[in-house]
Parts: structure tokens; C-alpha cells; sequence
């Protein structure tokens, strides 16, 4: 820099020994002294450039063949500092080839900055060097500018400073590079010291809530105490810029609009920061009078009833919006319009009189016309039909606008499981010209069939293999057309499941099933059938010639449609499904060693599904009561004694609540319930059909289903059925229970909403137990247990989960299995689990 400035002084005044020239005798010297000398510039070279452009430089410095130029003058001066301005150059001088009568010829002669060739760091760990150099974005080959080495340098220091180092110091070396010619290596040297914590925060002029009370309205800018291990401590100016906010918002929302704060110091002493701020909260201010204008549809008592805010309360621009916009909790005004075609309507309220602590307020509305929808328009579905969207649209072209069905329709979408459920648009396109109202639909496809290869060690079967294949929007209608199989026809909502799980000759099951959600087209009404086999040897000789051996055969065919009372959230839904259960020498299932059983059974269920996201849900309820009934053969036939034809009736119900607590975070609260028993007192409860409890719901030891004909509950914490303390008793060969009853406590926190991956974590706490004599039910003994987990939701694999449970009660073993017992219990779940 020194060596320009010299440069550019010379060049200014009478060029010195910065402007030579041959010695040749066509040649005419510039004049000495101050008087300048007027010449045309007859031509510009550049000499030292490696990588520039010479005639991109003589362009970039302004001078052009055939300008007038003073020497001494100006011109000169401007061309370098032009040239300089660019950041390319670390060097320019000008130097005269040659005078030809009033014409100069220029050169100027450059030096080109070093380009970047790498970059490391010293003093920091590996992972932050990854951080960092997605943050910097050093690019090589990049020309090494005074503003890249600056804007580096405060990068990394930035970085470190938001994580609490706020004495960070970075140091950028240059190091020549031999390798490359004009290139440098950088060197980014970082001394992050020590963590600055905030060891104490106080408040100063707060009268109305006490120093805890606002420490908890800022929600990024912490204390770090000893007991709050938990608490980076650390300081950020941005994010108590946005904390400052949010405490003046809480101080309006409790009725002191005028609050504000003072002033904030923060103080630096040898335990780390010190956060001192001064509020003035001033007066508490109350609703006073609220009156309306303009109102003609709904009178004043109405609009008064359902704004909810009574003369007396805490003034809160907060409070109000949300009783006139959009209250989270009820009915807000806004809605009132909106549901009932009022798109055009306005709400405006106004401070017509502060008296004091009372403020007035007059609601000033316009309610405009009723509007009706004209056109709907869907985008971004490339794989799904548009009827597949369009039959579950509640807005339909002709009705009135209704807010409340357009949100129904969003969750209608989600649920139907092909979409991402964050990019679900919904933009109302009004025209007040003539009352209508266009509505446009966006949605984002996301993978939707499942393939499952998994393997799984079962208590009985050893290592059990499992391919699956799910398609979750299966085409029927386009199956005749070859080009459609890419690789199977989609977009028409069908679903579609083969399965086959196997461990050679002892375990096999197959299984295929196929769903039409709207039977018909016009009305939803599903129709479903399945297909299922299973064999199961045990004994000594695993092999076809096993005399140990089950062997299940069924089919299922199902009618579902939807109901309008008591609302259209409600679905019922019959199927008739015959199974058949051979067993042989099978000591598994008690009382059923040998012999043929017949099972036909009606099952009947009402549900009721209001949940807004099947992958992670935020708010809704899941309700269900199912019954399953086989013909009452014992009561048609007083004689019958037969064991071949099971009978049996079975009741079961399902409850599950989402409550979002704060931001994302939700509570998930689930009770279930099971019942089972015979027509006739005198006939004891069959071993098919019962309820086997413990474990994550799959089965012995978490490997499947091997007894078909039982109803898994997992009970996280305790051991799978079969194994030593499993629930109600430890042998093996217990049939299981034929009551239960189980609740749920589970706290969920999304970690990603992507939904290629969708990655919850939770805390549980849960109890249950299953009896197997109606005479040892007690509804007050519970197994109770907690622990932790993770699920994740896969749109190629379903879902995955892990849990932790700890198990708080103890289950006696039996004579069969000894031990002692293991009260902490990790748990593999696949698959969706309601219970």
C-alpha cells in the first residue's frame, strides 16, 4: 500500500523516477517544472499480469486510446485508483513507453494478489473445522483481497463469540505456496479462550412480577447456574435483542402497555457477565367499555359473548387479536364471518378513551358481502390424480367460503399420508368485484411406499427374516397399461401389501392385502380383504415331518364408510374374517395341543380421528371401540361341547389425546382397554383371542407375532411374553390374559420434521397389567414404568422406534424361569402402535 501511495503521488505531480522513458531522439521529454503539458494517449500496455486480462484492466482503469491527458494531471491518478478499487492488484505503477509528437504511450506495470490455494485451522476440534468451512466458504483459486482476509477473521471469530467464547482471537496467515505460482495457503490460527458464561441477571424498577418471573420470559438469555446444568449461560446480541421483545410483549399481554425498558448494562467481571436491566413498567391498564359498530348480522351480545373479554380485564392488544383473529382455544369473531362466506370482512378496534387505568374501545366492522367459491385449483401433485385431492376437498366450487373447512381440508390432505404435511398451501384468491373467491391449493409429494427387509432373534424361531413391500397409492385402475409399471402403477389411493417373514422350516408367514379407500369413487366408503398364512414347527426335529407344529389359514374381508353424525369425523367399519388353526402336539398354546379350530368372527368398530399429521401429530384425538363376535354356539346348541368352533366375544376400546404444550413440543396422553370372554358362564375362555402384555407389543422377545390369534400390548419396561417375568405370569406356555387395561403419559419433541426422515424424540411414563381370571382383576394394580425413546419415520421403511424403560414393579418368575430379575428393558419397535 505504502509502495502505491508513493506511485500515485509521483504520477500526480511531475511522474519523477516513477516516469521514464527510452532515451530515443524522435522523443520529446515532458516539460519539468509545475506547468502541465497537454498530450493524446496513442496507446496503453500492461506488463506483469499472469491471470488478468490485460486489455479487462486497461478497460477497468478508464483511460481510452485517444483521450486527452495533462501531465502532470489527474488522469493518471484516477486510472490507478480505479484499477486498485477492484481488490485484484497489490501493486500499479505507470511508466511512459514512448512519446511520439503530442502523443504518450502508457504502461502500466501490475502486480497481481496471490490467489487462495487451501486453507486450514489450528486450535479448534474437527468438528467445528466443518462448521466452519461451510461457513466462510472459502473458495480456492479466489484472489486473496484485504476484504476476504477481514471478512474471514470476523466469520470465525462471530462463530466462536455465539457460543459463548467472547474472547475469541483469530489470526489469518498468509503462506506462500511453492506449489502453485501466485498462490497462497491461509492459515487461520484461533485462540478461543475461555467460555463466557452470564453468571447473574437483575432486574431494576419491576414492582408488578418478581426477578424469576421475567428471567423466565427470557427464553434465550439465561442465568448459568450451578444447579442448571442444563443452561448454555452463554450471551448473544441477537438473541437477547429478540428477548428485550419478548419481555415487553409479556409486560403488554398482563396489561402495561406502556412498559418499557430503561436501560440494559451488561457488566464484565471475573466470574463472566453480569446482565443488569432497568424497566419502567408504568401503569396496569383494563378493558373498560367495549362497544361495536357496524354489526348488522350478529347483534352486540352475541359479538361480546364470543370476543370472552370481560370489563375489568387486563388490557392486551395480544389477547384481543386473538379473540377477534384467531383464537387457538375457541371461537374468535373473525371465524364467526369467515364460516358463514364473510370473506370481505374487516374488524378495526380503537382507542376512543383512556380514563385513567381504563381504556375504551369501539370495534369498528365491516362486514361486506357473502363470498362463494368459483374455481379450485390443485399444483405440485406429480404422482397423485387430482380426484385423489379433490374427493377430500371441503371446499367445492359453489359453496360459500368457509374458513373452518378450508383448514379441515389441509388436514384432510395430510392425512392422506403422499404429502409433505409443513408444505401444504392454501391461498384464497379473493375478487371483490364479483364476491367470489378462487382457492389455490399447493402440495409437495413426498415417498410413500415402504419397503421393509428386516431381521428380528424370537424367543422360539431363532432369527426371523422379513421382506415387505408397501404401496401406499396404488393405481388398479391403470394396471392394464405396461407404461404405468414404473415400477407399479400409482396415484389412485389404493393400498397394497405382500409380506412374507420366514426361519426356514419353523416360522413362515405370508401375507397380502389390498385396500380401496373410496369404494366407487363418490362416496368414502372403503372395502378391504386379506390373505393370511403362517406355520410354526417346534420339537427337536425342526423339518417338515415336525409332529410340534401350528399352522393358521384366514381371510378377511372388511366395508368401512364414513359417518355424519355425530360428526364426520366418526367412521364405522365391519369386516367378517374366517380362521383356521391346526395344531398338533403343540405344547405352546394350552389346552389346544392337537386338533382343528374354527374361528368365524364379525368385528364391528367406531372411531372417531380428528388428528392433524399421522406423522407427528401436534393436536387432535384418536378415539376407537371395537368388538369382535363369533356366532354363540353354546347358547344355539345347549349341547355343544365342541372346542373346534371358537366362541368367543371381545371388547376393546382405544383413546388417545395430543395437547401441544409449548411450540412443538406435545403431550401425547393414551388409555386402552380389553375384554374378553364366552356367551355361556358355563364354557371357560378358549386360548385364541386373549391378550398377552410386556415388552414393545411384537411378540415373543420382540421377534413377531408367532402365535396368531392373540392381541399384543406393549408395556415398555417389562419383559416380552414368554419370557421369565413376563405379564400376568412367566411360563412360557400361558395363554395370556383375558383383561387388561394400560395408560399413557409421553412427552414428543420433533428433531427433524423432513419428511424423507421425520425424527421425534419422547419421555414415557406408563402402567398396565393384564389378568388372566376376571376374579384377580383390580383396575388399581398396575406394572408401572418410564424411561425415554426416539421414533423414526422413514417414507421408505415405516416407522422405526427405541425405547428405554425402566420397570418400578416386580413380576414373581415361576418354577419354569428362575432369575433375577432385569428392571431395565430396550425396546425395537417397527410399525405404528396404538396400544
Amino acid at each position: 500500500m505504502r509502495n502505491l501511495v508513493v506511485r500515485l503521488v509521483l504520477a500526480l505531480g511531475m511522474l519523477g523516477s516513477a516516469v521514464s522513458h527510452p532515451a530515443r531522439a524522435q522523443q520529446a521529454a515532458p516539460p519539468a517544472g509545475d506547468e502541465p503539458k497537454k498530450y493524446q494517449l496513442g496507446g496503453v500496455t500492461v506488463s506483469g499480469a499472469r491471470n488478468l486480462d490485460p486489455n479487462t484492466l486497461i478497460s477497468l482503469s478508464g483511460l481510452r486510446v485517444g483521450d486527452d491527458i495533462n501531465i502532470p494531471g489527474e488522469e493518471i491518478g484516477k486510472s490507478i485508483r480505479k484499477l486498485w478499487g477492484q481488490g485484484l492488484l497489490g501493486d500499479v505503477s505507470v511508466t511512459i513507453s514512448r512519446i511520439e509528437g503530442n502523443k504518450i504511450f502508457l504502461d502500466y506495470n501490475v502486480k497481481e494478489r496471490p490467489r487462495l490455494s487451501k486453507f486450514t485451522f489450528s486450535g479448534i476440534r474437527k468438528g467445528q473445522t466443518e462448521d466452519l468451512t461451510k461457513k466462510i466458504a472459502l473458495i480456492r483459486g479466489k484472489v486473496v483481497t484485504d476484504a476476504l482476509l477481514n471478512n474471514t477473521r470476523a466469520q470465525v471469530r462471530k462463530f466462536f463469540v455465539n457460543k459463548g467464547y467472547l474472547d475469541a482471537k483469530v489470526n489469518v496467515v498468509q503462506v506462500a505456496d511453492s506449489a502453485l505460482a501466485n498462490s497462497v495457503a491461509l492459515r487461520i490460527d484461533v485462540d478461543k479462550g475461555s467460555k463466557v458464561r452470564i453468571h447473574d441477571i437483575a432486574f431494576e424498577g419491576n414492582k408488578a412480577f418478581s426477578d424469576r418471573k421475567l428471567k423466565g420470559k427470557l427464553k434465550k438469555t439465561k442465568e448459568r447456574k450451578p444447579y442448571k446444568f442444563l443452561t448454555a449461560g452463554k450471551f448473544q446480541r441477537s438473541e437477547y435483542e429478540e428477548d428485550k421483545k419478548k419481555l415487553i410483549e409479556f409486560y403488554n399481554t398482563e396489561g402495561y402497555r406502556d412498559a418499557a425498558i430503561v436501560s440494559d448494562t451488561l457488566i464484565r467481571d471475573s466470574q463472566g457477565l453480569a446482565l443488569s436491566i432497568k424497566v419502567d413498567e408504568g401503569p396496569k391498564y383494563y378493558f373498560r367499555h367495549i362497544t361495536w359498530t357496524g354489526n348488522y348480522l350478529y347483534d352486540d351480545k352475541t359479538l361480546a359473548n364470543v370476543l370472552g373479554i370481560k370489563p375489568g380485564s387486563p388490557y392486551s392488544k395480544e389477547v384481543l387479536d386473538k379473540r377477534m383473529n384467531y383464537n387457538p382455544t375457541g371461537q374468535d369473531i373473525s371465524s364467526l364471518y369467515l364460516n358463514d362466506g364473510y370473506l370481505f370482512f374487516t374488524i378495526d378496534p380503537v382507542e376512543t378513551k383512556v380514563d385513567g387505568d381504563s381504556i375504551d374501545i369501539e370495534m369498528r366492522i365491516s362486514e361486506g358481502v357473502q363470498a362463494h367459491i368459483k374455481d379450485i385449483n390443485i399444483a405440485g401433485n406429480t404422482k397423485t390424480s387430482d380426484h385423489v385431492l379433490r374427493r377430500t376437498l371441503r371446499t367445492l366450487p359453489g359453496d360459500k367460503f368457509n374458513r373452518e373447512l378450508l383448514i379441515r381440508s389441509q388436514r384432510e390432505i395430510a392425512t392422506l399420508g403422499y404429502f409433505d404435511p409443513e408444505k401444504i398451501g392454501i391461498n384464497p384468491v379473493p375478487n371483490q368485484a364479483d364476491g367470489t373467491v378462487d382457492i389455490n391449493y399447493t402440495v409437495v409429494e413426498k415417498p410413500s411406499d415402504q419397503v421393509t427387509l428386516s431381521g428380528g432373534w424370537g424367543g422360539y424361531a431363532g432369527f426371523i427374516g422379513t421382506v415387505g413391500l408397501v404401496f401406499n397409492n396404488f393405481s388398479l385402475r391403470k394396471a392394464g397399461n405396461f407404461r404405468n409399471w414404473t415400477p407399479v402403477p400409482a396415484g389412485d389411493g389404493q393400498r397394497v401389501a405382500l409380506n412374507v417373514q420366514a426361519n426356514g422350516v419353523q416360522y413362515q408367514a405370508y401375507s397380502l392385502s389390498f385396500t380401496e379407500p373410496w369404494l366407487g369413487g363418490r362416496r368414502p366408503n372403503s372395502f378391504s380383504f386379506s390373505l393370511n398364512h403362517s406355520v410354526q414347527r417346534a420339537g427337536a426335529a425342526l423339518d417338515a415331518a415336525s409332529d410340534q407344529f401350528i399352522k393358521v389359514n384366514s381371510a378377511t374381508v372388511g366395508l368401512g364408510r364414513q359417518l355424519r353424525v355425530p360428526d364426520d369425523y366418526f367412521t364405522l367399519s365391519n369386516s367378517l374374517s374366517y380362521s383356521q388353526y391346526q395344531t398338533q402336539n403343540y405344547i405352546a398354546i394350552a389346552g389346544a395341543t392337537t386338533g382343528t379350530f374354527n374361528n368365524i368372527t364379525l368385528n364391528t368398530t367406531l372411531a372417531r380421528n380428528s388428528i392433524d399429521n399421522p406423522t407427528y401429530t401436534r393436536r387432535g384425538s384418536s378415539l376407537s371401540l371395537s368388538v369382535n363376535l363369533t356366532p354363540p354356539y353354546s347358547l344355539l346348541n345347549k349341547d355343544h361341547t365342541s372346542n373346534e368352533w371358537i366362541e368367543f366375544h371381545k371388547w376393546m376400546f382405544d383413546a388417545s389425546w395430543f395437547t401441544p404444550i409449548v411450540g412443538k413440543l406435545v403431550l401425547n396422553t393414551r388409555a386402552h382397554f380389553g375384554y374378553l370372554s364366552t356367551y355361556n358362564s358355563n364354557r371357560n375362555v378358549g386360548p385364541f383371542e386373549r391378550f398377552k402384555m410386556g415388552g414393545a407389543g411384537l411378540g415373543y422377545n420382540g421377534g413377531g407375532n408367532f402365535l396368531v390369534g392373540a392381541d399384543y400390548v406393549g408395556l415398555r419396561g417389562y419383559a416380552d411374553p414368554g419370557e421369565a417375568y413376563a405379564i400376568p405370569t412367566a411360563q412360557q406356555n400361558q395363554p395370556g390374559g383375558i383383561a387388561f387395561n394400560k395408560y399413557v403419559l409421553e412427552m414428543r419433541y420433533p428433531v427433524s420434521l423432513n419428511p424423507a426422515a421425520t425424527v421425534y424424540v419422547l419421555a414415557f411414563a406408563e402402567a398396565g397389567n393384564a389378568v388372566d381370571a376376571y376374579t384377580n382383576y383390580n383396575p388399581y394394580k398396575l406394572y408401572r414404568s418410564a424411561g425415554v425413546g426416539a421414533r423414526i419415520f422413514m417414507s421408505a421403511f415405516g416407522l422405526l422406534g427405541f425405547d428405554f424403560g425402566h420397570g418400578f414393579d416386580s413380576v414373581i418368575p415361576t418354577a419354569l424361569n428362575p432369575g433375577t430379575q432385569d428392571m431395565n428393558r430396550f425396546h425395537f419397535i417397527i410399525g405404528q402402535q396404538i396400544r
